[in-house]
Parts: C-alpha cells; structure tokens; sequence
C-alpha cells in the first residue's frame, strides 16, 4: 500500500548548497563554503563518494587564490555553451523559442510563490535549483528528471575539461536518480569564430554568398505603389 512505500529522501539543504556551489566564487561565497559542506553531510541525501569529491570541490574554492579561482571560473562558464549554466542556451540556442521558454520557466516559480532577483534569468542552473529545493522531495526529484539531459551535457563538458566543478552537476544527476554518464559532445566552434562580427561594409555575414571581389546577385523587387501613395496622401 501507499502509505508503506519508502519516502524520497529529503534534498533541500543539498540542492540549495549545490546551488551555491554553481555561483560566481566572490569572497561572500568562497566564505560559506565550510558550512555548504556540513550542510550537505547532515542531509546525507547523496553518498559518501560524491560527497568527497564536493567537500574537495569547497575547499578549494575555500582556500584557493582568490584571483584566480575567480577567472577560472568566468573561463569556464562564460567562455564556451557546453559549459553554459543557462539551460535554455542548450536547448534553444539563440532562437526565439528561448524568450518564451524564458516566460513558461518564471510564471512556474511566480505560480509557486518565488520571485527572481532582478537581473537573474530564470533558466540559470543555481535558480533552477533553488525552485527545486522549495518541491517536497518527490516533486523536485520528477523536476530534476525533466532537466536531466541537459545537466548530463554540463557534467560531460566540465568531464572533459577535468574541472572539480564536474561534481556538482553529478551530485544534480544523483538526487533525479539518473546515472551520471558521460555523453558524446559536438564539436564546439572556437569562441572567437562563433561570436565574431563581420567587418564594416563587408558584406554583413559571408557564409553562403559570393567571395569578395566576385559578382553579387541583388534582388529587384517592384514597389506596392497603391501603400506608397496613400501615405503620401496622408502626409501632404
């Protein structure tokens, strides 16, 4: 019967702790890293083999350079979209289905009472979290399936890379009760080439036209008259 079925464990405390352990590691945060660390072993809700390798993970953070576990940090998550914590950036790319699916993403936390901190996006890993830790235990545990395949993506990319930061979205794949298997990535473009601007007066993007130099087809197309005129007559 239901009633004898084993509950979820609880997670709050370890979600909102991988939470922090995602955001930027300003001296506020690299400050609570000790106590993320007794939050996550008094929960328990992960084992004590992830647990390990997030404790390394906070101690770093804790007791490195401050300088340059700051820039280690912008150049792996804000260099590159493998490693992007904006989930949507996986899925949607740039596409206009990103702005809606930003829209769908918030009126879930509004609905849920949680309002975002102004200028946070709704589908950046450490908020999509923090909503998760608010869910009983069974709801957040089917929340963080649905987002399972993208986390998966993040974890294979800092995999790759050899970044202890790996563990967190591990411990995320642990809790929705999927395995923490590495998956095959695409080739990324070098950041450079994909954010690259064309030159002034240099033909705007020049894949898929002529090369400089050579004929460049145009387009003529005949004017509507009848629209034209009448906002004349309207302007006279």
């Amino acid at each position: 019967m239901d009633f004898l079925a084993p509950r979820p464990p609880k997670m709050t405390y370890t979600l909102r702790a991988l939470a922090w352990l995602l955001r930027y590691p300003d001296a506020g945060l690299r400050g609570l890293a000790p106590a993320l660390v007794v939050a996550l072993r008094d929960e328990a809700a992960l084992d004590a083999a992830r647990l390990a390798e997030l404790d390394a993970l906070a101690t770093r953070l804790a007791s490195g350079d401050a300088i340059a576990t700051e820039a280690e940090y912008v150049e792996l998550f804000d260099r590159g979209r493998r490693t992007s914590l904006h989930l949507f950036e996986h899925v949607h790319g740039d596409s206009r289905d990103r702005g809606q699916a930003m829209v769908d993403l918030t009126q879930t936390y509004e609905r849920a009472g949680l309002l975002l901190a102004p200028g946070e996006l709704p589908d950046y890993l450490p908020v999509v979290l923090e909503f998760a830790s608010t869910q009983p235990p069974r709801e957040a545990r089917a929340f963080l399936a649905e987002i399972a395949h993208i986390v998966r993506v993040i974890f294979s990319a800092l995999l790759e890379r050899g970044s202890p930061y790996a563990s967190v979205p591990a411990a995320v794949l642990d809790l929705a009760g999927e395995a923490a298997q590495r998956v095959e990535l695409p080739a990324e473009p070098p950041l450079d080439e994909s954010w690259a601007e064309p030159e002034a007066f240099g033909g705007c993007e020049s894949r898929g036209q002529s090369r400089p130099n050579e004929p460049q087809p145009i387009h003529i197309v005949r004017p509507e008259t009848a629209p034209r005129a009448a906002a004349r007559g309207a302007s006279a």
